[in-house]
């Protein structure tokens, strides 16, 4: 985005060079109104250098919003980042895909900020699916999904990621064309990268081997604390689902721009739904199994009221008789 708006001020200076070029050759008959039969005629159409200046315009708006949110992010303000990055995102002219999946990557750090795990690893499918070889955020949803214990989807993030650094040091460059920015990835850095994340993976498949791959925790995902109630557990539920259906993932897709990645769009919505459907029925299990865990500690709350009235039944007839 930057070089763009690079070019475009260029590009509009060599218009607004060329118009008053061809604006000294024109005669006083030039610039008086145009006659027409009904004395109405359509809006002239806009000239490159107008053009120019509303594209332009429109970059320098998206890239004051998009650092506006790194820098709430980095103050500590997630819920403003958060604010800023759906700014951005959901702006009605189309962003290209490599910046939009950069600016998914950063609104998921701020939802992880803000508690809303679900909803950060929502963003970082989404960057995948506009961006498979994202190294950022490959990274992101593996410390999200480890986070809230799903270690096997964990590891399997990571062996993809072990890839894109082994083609990396194959190909000897980073993923994707050259003139893309890798603002937090540099080539020097990788195999330092792929030795740590090589003993991560050995950790991690020693707990899972050790039996921690089935404790995921449903409550950190969805965002309920422990010990919750039905009604917040149905009101977080019902909040996530809504937003999350699998059928509404691939919205997102129709407000980027792919030109320059010759990617397939069918692919593109195909992977945003598989990888949406996983995540749903993840917080659906979830919602069961807290759901489960509620239930059974309603049961004990009136199983113990039970006990208590019977108690002071029992107590009654023993307190009268001693009062008569």
């Amino acid at each position: 985005m930057e070089d763009a708006m690079v070019l475009l001020q260029t590009s509009r200076r060599l218009a607004s060079a060329a118009s008053r070029r061809e604006s000294v050759c024109w005669s006083d008959d030039s610039f008086g109104p145009s006659a027409g039969g009904d004395g109405c005629s359509a809006a002239p159409p806009f000239s490159d250098s107008e053009s120019a200046s509303q594209l332009l315009a429109h970059v320098k708006l998206i890239l004051r919003r998009r650092a506006a949110a790194v820098a709430a992010l980095d103050a500590g303000l997630p819920a403003e980042a958060v604010r800023h990055f759906t700014k951005v995102l959901d702006t009605r002219r189309g962003l290209p895909g490599s910046f939009a999946a950069g600016c998914l990557v950063g609104r998921a750090a701020a939802y992880r900020g803000t508690g809303r795990l679900a909803d950060a690893i929502a963003d970082c499918n989404r960057a995948l699916a506009v961006d498979p070889s994202s190294i950022p955020a490959l990274r992101a949803r593996a410390d999200l999904l480890e986070a809230v214990g799903a270690l096997p989807d964990c590891l399997h993030d990571l062996e993809h990621l072990k890839l894109l650094y082994d083609a990396i040091l194959r190909d000897r460059k980073l993923p994707g064309p050259p003139w893309r920015p890798h603002h937090d990835i540099r080539y020097g850095d990788i195999p330092g990268n792929l030795h740590t994340l090589a003993a991560r993976i050995q950790k991690l498949r020693c707990r899972i081997a050790a039996g921690e791959g089935n404790n995921v925790d449903y409550h950190t995902l969805i965002g309920v604390p422990k010990g919750c109630t039905r009604p917040e557990l149905e009101r977080a539920h019902l909040l996530l689902t809504l937003k999350h259906k699998p059928e509404k993932a691939v919205g997102f897709v129709d407000r980027f721009e792919f030109a320059d990645d010759h990617r397939d769009l069918d692919a593109i919505r195909d992977q945003a739904r598989m990888s949406a459907s996983i995540l749903y029925r993840m917080m659906h299990k979830g919602y069961a199994s807290i759901m489960a865990a509620v239930m059974e500690a309603e049961a004990a709350e009136k199983q113990r009221a039970k006990v208590a009235a019977a108690n002071a039944a029992i107590q009654a007839p023993t307190v009268f008789h001693t009062l008569s």
